[in-house]
This record gives C-alpha cells, structure tokens and sequence, in this order.
C-alpha cells in the first residue's frame, strides 16, 4: 500500500492570515480536488494533517471544522477519488501539545493507521516549514509546494535536505506517484 500526506491551508484550499473560518471561505485550489482524487486513483490512501489553531482561538466550532471537511470529502469524492483520514490539531501554538506541526505527533499517529507503510516512503506535502519540518521528523520524505506560503516559505530558505520543491499540488502528483 502507498501513503501520502497532505497539509490542507495553502496545499488543498486557498489559505488566509485571517484563518478560514466558516465552510464559504473553503475553497479548493484549482486542480487541488483533481490531484487527490488522481492519487486516490494511483493507489494511494490519501491522509491529510492540518494544525487548526482557529480552533483554541474561538474562531469557529468543530461542527465547523467537520463541515469544511465534508465539503472537501465530497468535492474529491465527485472528482472520483476518497481521502481515506483526516487528522488535525486543535491546539493553539501555546497550549505544549505534541501533535501541532513542527512536531510530528499528527503524522505518526496517521503512519499508526496504516503500519505496513514504511514512513521513508511517504511524501508530506505541504506550504510550510512546519509542515516539511514534521514529516521530516516522522520520518518520510518533505516536498514543498509553491501555493499558499510556499513561495514565502521557498523565499526563507532553510528547507529540510532533500526537499522536493513542486508549483502545486497537481504538480506534486507526477512526483508522487511515479
């Protein structure tokens, strides 16, 4: 079985500094939906892990948050693809929980589901150091896209070695699954 891991702000759906807050604001990347449901399609089990800090904050519910991740469920459900589990962290970035991104507690706990994966063989996919900084940690391969704070993240430097560094995450897909 092949495993991929992905953020979800700024690799799936347009991010904001000012938090996506309600289902509305969630909007898919053109090409993102399409992506997933192409490595659904490759024989990937399609995880996702996401830091929800917007949560602690009060900026909205978990009802909310579920909503907005039936809403992207059902959109790569109709694309013909399945993601197969969502983890996210709740936390605020000072609440000294384990599992916010840079820390890699939301990944190892996906690589739990599915103990035949081998970590060094899954890509973390995401927009940020965080995101590449706790796969790496986990074990498994970082790459970097372009979208949501990607470039300002590619502008920063300091990438974990051996970063693989794609436009988005339609381009992702043919370095994923070759």
């Amino acid at each position: 079985m092949k495993l991929v891991i992905l953020d979800r702000d700024g690799v799936i759906n347009y991010d904001s500094d000012n938090y996506i807050k309600t289902v509305e604001e969630w909007l898919p990347i053109p090409g993102s939906i399409e992506a997933i449901a192409a490595l659904s399609n490759a024989g990937f089990k399609v995880c996702i892990a996401t830091n929800q800090s917007g949560l602690a904050r009060g900026y909205f519910s978990s009802e909310t948050l579920t909503a907005m991740h039936v809403k992207m469920s059902d959109l790569v459900s109709q694309a013909g693809g399945t993601i197969s589990y969502i983890e996210h962290c709740p936390h605020g970035p000072d609440n000294g929980c384990n599992c916010r991104k840079p820390l890699p507690g939301m990944i190892n706990t996906i690589l739990t589901k599915y103990p035949e994966v081998r970590a060094e063989n899954v890509y973390v996919v995401g927009d940020s150091l965080r995101d590449l900084e706790a796969g790496v940690a986990a074990g498994c391969k970082p790459l970097l896209v372009k979208t949501g704070k990607g470039e300002r993240t590619l502008t920063k430097g300091n990438l974990p070695e051996g970063t693989i560094i794609c436009n988005d995450l339609s381009s992702a897909v043919n370095v994923i699954a070759a």
